[in-house]
């Protein structure tokens, strides 16, 4: 997978997750989504967001030789 739409994708899965945790703790249910599938899609979501930038976060030192995405770009 490139590693732009690596990032892309761990991002939204990461937010979409959060937004999903938070549907389904502060909506009252109304009948057509349970609150328990929203948080359990939501747990789901923002693991695979974190495994994904996890991944890239190692990708990116292996190729740069050690530095983190932010280090890099702060040129030191």
């Amino acid at each position: 997978m490139k590693p732009n739409i690596q990032l892309i994708t761990a991002a939204v899965l990461s937010i979409g997750g959060l937004v999903l945790l938070f549907c389904g703790i502060f909506i009252a249910p109304q009948g057509e989504i349970h609150e328990s599938l929203l948080i359990g899609f939501g747990e789901v979501a923002t693991f695979a967001g974190a495994l994904f930038g996890i991944d890239y976060t190692y990708k990116w030192r292996n190729k740069h030789g050690g530095n983190s995405p932010n280090q890099d770009e702060q040129g030191s």
